[in-house]
């Protein structure tokens, strides 16, 4: 935990950003390494019937780190996306799920 999601990016932009994208989210978040999960999903958007183009979406599930700490992790995460895919001012969605520790299980044993 975290658990990061990307949609409507590249496959191999996400393996690209990935390494750079934790080294500065860890500092913020407080939590080891080997707690992240990235994940990238393919998906295709509609709209109006029609398949349309999408700008990226990253969903990332946590334990509430404040308002001020999901300021800048999503600024980081803007920030890396825009970096790989090397669009300065690329519209970048970056929506946050708040997990109560109490509702997660890591091998049978809740946070």
């Amino acid at each position: 935990m975290p658990h990061l999601r990307f949609r409507a990016i590249e496959f191999d932009l996400v393996k690209s950003l990935s390494t750079e994208l934790v080294d500065d989210l860890l500092p913020l978040m407080g939590c080891p390494r080997e707690d992240f999960t990235l994940e990238h999903i393919s998906t295709t958007f509609i709209f109006d019937g029609e398949v349309s183009d999408a700008y990226p979406f990253v969903e990332v599930l946590w334990f509430d780190r404040g308002q001020d700490i999901q300021d800048r992790v999503a600024a980081a995460i803007t920030e890396a996306v825009r970096a790989a895919i090397e669009i300065p001012e690329q519209d970048v969605a970056v929506i946050f799920t708040v997990l109560p520790p109490s509702g997660y299980y890591d091998n049978g044993n809740h946070y």
